[in-house]
Formats: structure tokens, sequence, C-alpha cells
């Protein structure tokens, strides 16, 4: 194994050559990746496995001599989940090394068959074990990229909107699960701290289902909110919405419910102590003023 080591540091420039040219001659997505890139790319990975100590061997890659280049591997498999590669081109880009490595090891063999199939089983498993961990630490680093599109995608789907002084809305769209709900209440919290809000409006309009999992979500946002000393409205009841409500026999006694976001906004004005009057113009159009009490 020793010798497989060293025969790949004194030929690194040509096995650097030769690999790049497989990698080229098969399927290569041009459009993500360029000739320099890729060479770069590719001597980083024969420059990691020819640093390694004289007394490494090729048969344990949990070795701490070759953590440098699971930790190469795993940030260009990371990078390369970001650019738009699938898994199989990822682990191809390793798989590829095995064909300058075998034609390497047959030369130096020669007509020595026995050390020739041994060595070309160690460095076809030692290959083998490098694209499991790009692949690994690909997967990982596209978790973790649809993770944090996730998260964005529930920030952005649930607005907190400022009605008025010390009104606000937050209009939910799409279904109630755990997650979301840890994220619409937190929102909404930290709207009703930043804008020191009395009324909060909560429209589920855009839900499309209430069940007794999303009626006990809803729930524990309004009783955090009336913690925070917000006083909340409950709007966008469907027929369709207060059937199922009544029919799973949820508790909304405690909860002031509207069927229309407008009716709770006019509420909540009311309730702050202001009033909704119509100015008629002269042409007979009208004009909506809001007062103060």
């Amino acid at each position: 194994m020793a010798n497989i080591l060293d025969a790949i540091r004194k030929n690194q420039d040509g096995l650097l050559e030769e690999w790049v040219q497989g990698i080229k001659s098969g399927v290569r997505r041009r459009d993500l990746i360029d000739d320099r890139e890729l060479k770069a790319q590719s001597a980083e990975v024969l420059a990691a496995i020819c640093d390694v100590s004289a007394d490494t061997t090729l048969d344990n890659l949990n070795a701490p001599a070759w953590q440098p280049l699971k930790d190469l591997l795993a940030g260009l498999s990371a990078s390369r989940a970001v650019q738009g590669f699938t898994p199989s081109e990822t682990a191809m880009f390793v798989l590829s090394l095995k064909s300058p490595l075998f034609n390497l090891i047959q030369r130096q063999a020669g007509s020595d068959a026995k050390h020739l199939f041994a060595d070309i089983a160690t460095v076809g498993d030692f290959v083998d074990k490098l694209a499991l961990h790009t692949t690994d630490s690909f997967i990982h680093g596209r978790d973790q990229v649809i993770m944090r599109q996730q998260e964005e995608m529930l920030e952005l789907s649930t607005p907190v909107v400022t009605l008025w002084d010390g009104i606000v809305a937050l209009p939910l769209i799409g279904t109630l699960d755990s997650a979301r709900t840890q994220v619409v209440m937190e929102s909404l919290l930290q709207a009703i701290v930043k804008t020191n809000s009395r009324f909060a409006i909560i429209d589920i309009t855009g839900v499309p289902t209430v069940d007794t999992l999303v009626a006990q979500h809803l729930l524990k946002t309004i009783t955090a909110a009336r913690l925070m000393g917000a006083e909340c409205i409950l709007s966008g009841i469907r027929p369709q919405i207060a059937q199922t409500i009544v029919h799973l026999g949820i508790n909304l006694e405690d909860v002031i419910t509207k069927a229309k976001l407008s009716d709770a906004f006019r509420l909540a004005l009311e309730r702050s102590g202001r009033t909704v009057t119509r100015l008629e113009k002269s042409k007979g159009s009208a004009l909506a003023r809001y007062g103060e009490q």
C-alpha cells in the first residue's frame, strides 16, 4: 500500500492530466463547471491524497490522516449541491479516478499478476469509499439547502401587516403544522412588541381546512398573543369551516370570530376607540373617515 501512495506521488501530474481528460470525455456538466475549475478541484483532491504520511494505509479511510481529504470532498460536494449537480454526477467525479489509478498500478506491477490484482482491489475499494463519502456529504449539503429554503419560505408565508396604529393582522395561507405554527407565533409576538399593538387579527381565509390539530395551533397562537397584552380576533371563518368546527366539538367560545377580515378590522377599530363614518361627496361617491372618540 505504501508503494501505491509512493507511485501516486511520483506520477501526480500525469494522473491529474489523465483524470481530467477522462472526465472531459465522459458525461460532464459544462454548464455548471468550466475546465479550469474542474482541473483545480481534481488537483486539490490528488494533492490531499499525496500529502498523507508515509505510513498511512488505503484500507482505513477513518484514519486521522485522511480527514483533510474527507473535509475537502465534503466541501466540494456541498458546493456542487448548491450549483445543481446530481448525487450521481458528484460521485462520478471521484469514481473516474479509478481508471488512471488502475493504469498506473498496471504499469508499476508489470507481469506480477498477484500484486496487480491485490493493488487493484485495494485502490478500487479506497475510491469506492471516497465516492460513498462524497455522496453522503452531497445529500447532507442538499438537505441543509432544502431546510434553509423551507425556513425562508415559512418566514415569507407568515407576513404580519400593520393595518392601523395599534392593530396588526396575520393572514394565513395553506396548512398549519407544528413547525409553521412556531414561526407564526414568533412573527406575531415580535410584531406585537415592535408596534406596541393592542389588537391582533388572525385571518384564516386562505387556510383550506381546520381540524383539531389546526385549531389547537391557532389557540396556542392566540393564547401567546394574549399573554403579550394583545386581544386577538379570528377572521375568515367560512361556512364549511364553521360546520367542521362544530362537528369536531372545538371550543372557540373565548375567541372573538368574524366571517371577514373587514369585519374584524372594523371591530378592532371600534374597540380601540375609533369610529368609521361616511362622507358623502357632491357627485354621490362616498369616502370613509376614521375618527377617534
